[in-house]
């Protein structure tokens, strides 16, 4: 039975850090009433890839909100000064923050927000057409049951991993995803054999570990991918410009089949490895050179898995594999899968009630507009938005933590009405529309 109901601007369901950074904007703004409802009873970000000396790949200024308002007091600045640590971390010189260092913000931003609600569970959404406002029926973690009504929401649930059909058959006793990767360790250390599939910085990072491990005597490794080499991140000054603000409303523009194939085309943006991780690999492998007695180490680009299943003692993997150069067909044989197969997005089951309203593309996706609110049925007058569900629409940088503050920004002055916060107007030097057309 419900036990209260109360009315709120926007209900924001999820409290990564786009949906955190949407509650950090919202707090310095009066007349907005906001909650963001996170499941889970904590802030956690990645810990099954918190490795000891893990770095972000964006600097400090891609917080929760300086690209809009630099003046913000949940800044990564702020942080910092709060913890007393401002002045070291200039002395760094290193202006990107450990990913510990990152979530560590995170939580300081959120015990900060009285916004953001823990152990609170959407359990399901509707549209109420005489109100003419959403419902949230909530569970909370101590079992009271809640209902919110709101004119407007904000998706920020994330991404779920990923793993693709060739590799779904295989046990849990022989199969990890990287999100799981630390969770794990106990597997990895006990395994005869571990083989990455799928490359992305994620499977550098575990590759990295496990030549670590190799070199301490541990177990053999094997790293199979399909793209046509170990290839490095393009994070070249000009090419990030395919990153910003500007670029992202061109991108808006086009035609959906433009959309995808240069999608298809810009993999390098987020399926790319760090140079500074590939360098790393490079040294652990030219170390091994002065060892003697380790297990084996493979590394191949150009692999393809297409099935997976148990050997006959149910203690190892064998994959089936495709080399692409050749089209010749092997086995390989495992100990232990580790998928580095990324993440896709996710239709919670919350949204059931109200699918049918939600406007979709020939391919099933959401029809985004450029303020990043979703195509609804007619005679709906409320709005929803998404945050990292829109690279079909906005480009690869939609899941970018870079683009949060720009994007948060953009859906608090449509909600508001207002330019509540200024967005950039010049991000880019390049001009990607053609001769004649206004940007």
């Amino acid at each position: 039975m419900t036990q209260s109901i109360s009315e709120h601007d926007v209900v924001a369901i999820g409290c990564g850090p786009f949906n955190l950074g949407l509650a950090a904007l919202a707090s310095t703004v009066d007349d907005l009433d906001l909650v963001v409802l996170e499941e889970r009873p904590e802030l956690t970000w990645h810990r099954g890839m918190m490795f000891g000396d893990a770095s972000m790949q964006v600097n400090f200024l891609a917080d929760l909100v300086t690209l809009v308002a630099p003046w913000h007091p949940l800044s990564f600045l702020a942080y910092l000064h709060d913890m007393d640590r401002l002045y070291t971390f200039t002395v760094r010189e290193n202006f990107f923050p450990s990913r510990r260092e990152y979530e560590d913000y995170l939580r300081w931003a959120a015990a900060r927000l009285p916004s953001v609600r823990f152990s609170h569970r959407a359990e399901e959404v509707h549209w109420d057409a005489e109100a003419e406002r959403f419902t949230v029926d909530v569970v909370r973690g101590d079992g009271t049951r809640l209902r919110m009504l709101a004119r407007n929401l904000v998706l920020g649930i994330g991404t779920a991993p990923h793993v693709p059909e060739a590799l779904a058959d295989l046990p849990e006793s022989l199969l990890l995803h990287t999100s799981d990767y630390l969770y794990r360790a106990a597997d990895v250390a006990a395994a005869g054999k571990v083989t990455v599939v799928g490359s992305g910085q994620s499977g550098a990072e575990v590759a990295v570990d496990l030549l670590t491990r190799n070199l301490d005597g541990g177990p053999a490794v094997s790293w199979l991918t399909r793209t046509s080499s170990f290839a490095p991140l393009d994070y070249t000054k000009m090419n990030l410009e395919l990153t910003t603000p500007a670029y992202m409303r061109y991108f808006h523009s086009l035609p959906q089949d433009v959309r995808d194939r240069l999608v298809g085309e810009q993999w390098q943006f987020y399926k790319g490895i760090s140079t500074d991780t590939l360098e790393e690999i490079h040294e652990l492998l030219y170390r091994r050179q002065l060892e003697h007695g380790l297990a084996d180490v493979e590394l191949r680009f150009g692999i393809t898995v297409e099935s997976a299943a148990v050997d006959p003692t149910g203690r190892a993997a064998v994959l089936t594999c495709r080399h692409r150069d050749t089209d010749r067909v092997f086995e390989h044989t495992t100990g232990l899968v580790v998928a580095a197969t990324g993440y896709r997005n996710r239709t919670p089951a919350f949204l059931a009630p109200v699918d049918e309203l939600l406007l979709r593309d020939g391919r099933g996706r959401p029809r985004v507009r450029l303020d990043h609110s979703v195509e609804l049925a007619d005679g709906v007058t409320g709005r929803v938005f998404v945050a990292n569900a829109e690279i079909h629409a906005h480009g690869v940088s939609s899941p970018n933590l870079d683009i949060g503050a720009v994007r948060n920004a953009t859906i608090l002055n449509a909600i508001t009405g207002r330019e509540t916060y200024r967005l950039p107007k010049h991000s880019a030097f390049t001009r990607f529309e053609p001769p004649g057309q206004m940007a």
